[in-house]
Order: C-alpha cells, then sequence, then structure tokens
C-alpha cells in the first residue's frame, strides 16, 4: 500500500578512562578502555604503484564520448526526475535544488525519516515542497514499483542520495547496494536514461562494508551504460561534508579540548556544504560533460587537517587553543577486542565495523588517492562551490547545531 502527495563516530569522553560510543539508530554499542601507551608510533599506511593498479578503476574515468539522451533538448519543467533518499541529509537539499531549477520532481520518502524516525509525513511534505512526494519503501521492490505504478508517469532522470543510516553490515548491503539498485530496475522500467548516484570518495580504498556495496553497484551502473548506448550516468563521489565536521564546535565552545588522534595530521579534506554539493549533483542531471563519469569532488579552498580545523574553532572563538590528542593505536585495539569478540558472539558483528569506521575516517584523508603515487592528493582533488567550513563553523557557533544533528555519523 502507499502513499503519494503532491505539494507547491564516535563520541569520545575523557575522565578517567576513554569511552568509545559507536551510535546506531537503533542503539548505542559501548567499549570502555584504560589508556594505553602505544608501542610504535603510527605511520600511515602506503601503497605501492604496483599494489594501486587494483584501484585503477576506482579513480576519475576520462571523458566518454556518447549519444546525449533525448531528454537533455527539453526545457526543466518538462523533464522528470526520480529522487531515491530525499529525505536525507544531502537529498533535502538535492530536491530543493531541482525544484528550484525547474524540474519535474517526483520524492520518494520514508512515512518516518530523520534521527530515530522523528519527521512525520506532514514534516516531509513541508520540507520537500514543491515536488511530488510518493512514500514508499525504496527496499522492498514490488511496493516501490507499486507506488510508481500509482502515479501514472514516466521518468527521464534517477537521482540517488541513499545511504546506509549507520554503516552496518547489513544495513550497508541493504541500502547502498540493494535499495539502489532497485531505484535503477524501477526507473528503467519507467523510461530512466540516466542515473545519478551519490557515492562517496572513500570508496577508492574499500576496506568497510558500505564502501563495498557502493563500489559493488556503481561497477553494474558502468557495466549497463556499457551495454545500452542509450544508458549513461554520473557517480559523484563528494569529500567530507561540514555536518560530520561540527560535532566538537559546542564542546569547545564550553571550554572542553578539541580532540584528535595523533598529531592531528593523518588525515585531510576539502569540506563541501550539503547546498554546494546538491548544485554539483544537479548540474549532473543535464550536463553532458558529465556523461559516463565518476566525478570526486570537494569544497572550494586548500584541502585541512583535524588540527587546522581546531585552530580555526579557537581563533573564531578567540580562545588559546587546547588539545587533546588520542593514540591511534587506542582504536587498533579497539578493533582488535571486537574482531575477537566478535568470533565469539556475531551480534557484535556491527559493533565491530562501527570501530574500523571510526579508525578510517582518524586516519584516512577524504581526497583523491592518485594511483600513481599512492598518496592523497589534494591538488588533484576537484574543488566545487563558495561556502567555507569557517563560514560554517560561526554560523554553528552562533545559531547551534540545529538541522545539522549528527544522529549515527557522529565522529567524536
Amino acid at each position: 500500500m502507499s502513499l503519494c502527495y503532491t505539494s507547491n563516530f564516535i563520541s569520545l569522553n575523557h575522565k578517567k578512562s576513554l569511552s568509545l560510543t559507536f551510535s546506531s539508530e537503533s542503539s548505542p554499542h559501548f567499549i570502555n578502555l584504560f589508556p594505553v601507551k602505544p608501542k610504535k608510533p603510527h605511520h600511515p599506511i602506503k601503497f605501492t604503484a604496483e599494489r594501486f593498479k587494483l584501484f585503477a578503476s576506482l579513480t576519475p574515468s576520462p571523458p566518454v564520448e556518447t549519444t546525449p539522451s533525448s531528454y537533455r533538448c527539453k526545457s526543466p519543467k518538462d523533464v522528470n526526475v526520480l529522487v531515491v533518499g530525499s529525505t536525507g541529509y544531502i537529498g533535502k537539499f538535492v530536491v530543493r535544488e531541482l525544484v528550484k531549477r525547474g524540474f519535474d520532481v517526483t520524492a520518494i520518502a520514508r512515512e518516518r525519516s530523520g534521527i530515530k524516525g522523528s519527521v512525520d509525513k506532514d514534516q516531509t511534505l513541508n520540507q520537500l515542497r514543491g515536488a511530488n512526494v510518493c512514500f514508499s519503501d525504496v527496499t522492498n521492490l514490488d511496493a516501490f514499483e507499486e507506488s510508481l505504478n500509482s502515479l501514472g508517469k514516466s521518468f527521464d532522470v534517477v537521482v540517488s542520495c541513499l545511504a546506509s543510516r549507520n554503516g552496518g553490515v547489513k544495513d550497508s548491503w541493504k541500502i547502498d547496494y540493494e535499495a539502489t539498485r532497485n531505484s535503477l530496475v524501477a526507473g528503467r522500467k519507467r523510461g530512466a536514461s540516466h542515473f545519478v548516484l551519490l557515492s562517496a570518495i572513500c570508496v577508492q580504498k574499500p576496506l568497510l562494508e558500505f564502501q563495498r556495496a557502493k563500489l559493488k553497484f556503481e561497477a553494474e551502473l558502468m557495466k549497463l551504460a556499457e551495454e545500452d548506448d542509450g544508458f549513461t550516468y554520473s557517480i559523484v563521489r563528494p569529500t567530507a561534508f561540514f555536518k560530520s565536521l561540527g560535532g566538537q564546535v559546542e564542546l569547545v565552545k564550553d571550554g572542553k579540548p578539541y580532540v584528535m588522534f595523533g598529531d592531528g595530521k593523518l588525515c585531510a579534506c576539502k569540506p563541501m556544504s550539503e547546498s554546494d554539493l546538491a548544485s554539483f549533483i544537479v548540474n549532473c542531471v543535464l550536463s553532458e560533460d558529465k556523461i559516463n563519469q565518476v566525478l570526486p569532488i570537494g569544497g572550494p579552498g586548500k584541502a585541512l587537517t583535524p588540527l587546522e580545523q581546531g585552530e580555526m574553532l579557537f581563533r573564531l572563538l578567540g580562545k588559546e587553543p587546547k588539545f587533546l590528542k588520542v593514540p591511534i593505536e587506542i582504536m587498533d585495539f579497539a578493533i582488535g577486542v571486537l574482531d575477537f569478540l566478535v568470533k565469539v558472539f556475531p551480534s557484535l558483528e556491527d559493533a565491530a565495523e562501527f570501530g574500523k569506521i571510526g579508525r578510517y575516517y582518524a586516519a584516512e584523508s577524504m581526497l583523491l588517492l592518485d594511483p600513481e603515487t599512492g598518496e592523497y592528493s589534494a591538488e588533484k582533488t576537484p574543488s566545487y562551490g563558495n561556502d567555507t567550513l569557517e563560514e560554517f563553523f560561526a554560523r554553528v557557533l552562533r545559531e547551534g547545531m540545529a538541522g545539522q544533528e549528527l544522529g549515527e555519523q557522529t565522529i567524536f
């Protein structure tokens, strides 16, 4: 049954012991650890050029000549766009940008969305004003297709902003692969000739389940375009979002230290605002230069390390910098313990995965991975947009994190 409407990573508390919290929508997972002295300094993993042949398919694609689909000759008001993941953090902004540019937008939404289902239908209709909102379940292909059939319309483009809610093993495959594939299947049956996928820059180095799930779908999308000259795709791989870097703003404002792993220089990113990313994604709907492309993208300006982010925050507050440096080996120890326990207690599978996710984001840069050097390259990571992290921090200091709640995406 469907209802359709139309309307215009960790939290770190430091007392006598360190408490690492991996939060999911259903329940929190806690690991309490006493500080341990690292046996040796951490050195970022390096990959040789030979090993990076394995990642050749994960780097940006060269331009591919193709015959543009006929819909690109239409006015935006005559282009029907189906958006899945429309109530997610980025999805809401993508829908608004599509509506602003005059496209005919159908947004698929859950009956209850947001953190722990806190957003009801009326709130969703308000958030997605101007789009045709269809409440359905994209994880159930039969139910999803029944919902689309009730609309009685075809589509030119599918835009997927779907992403796992917590990065757990089963949820990753259910959302990042299966649900995303359902949207491709259903869209193709109804005429869609172009698919815009919101992926992630971190799939370049796939060590986590959600990354493997995304890559499996990416590969199927590329294969389909190779076999069908009338079908195209654009795969968008953004770097870190402002939201994911804002978890410590209120803590630092209240006098707490800024927490970082190692010396604060283990990783870097070119953070991007949700509105700039939405603009880039919507460009992919009509832009012929983005056809059949893997598109890594970051925000404007230089790449920033956690140390530089913290210094920026203290500067905006007019306070003397105060940092709490956590040895990365603590994460390694926690993961080792969880990997052992999961062999005895399989129910801890997600807790172990959450630990690996935390470790990954603590040490891996969200920048383009250069297959020739095996190093992350800020220079080769494309930039887009105008919004800066400093402006975001300043706004959060004035107004708080309302609308930017981290939920299960908490880093610290």
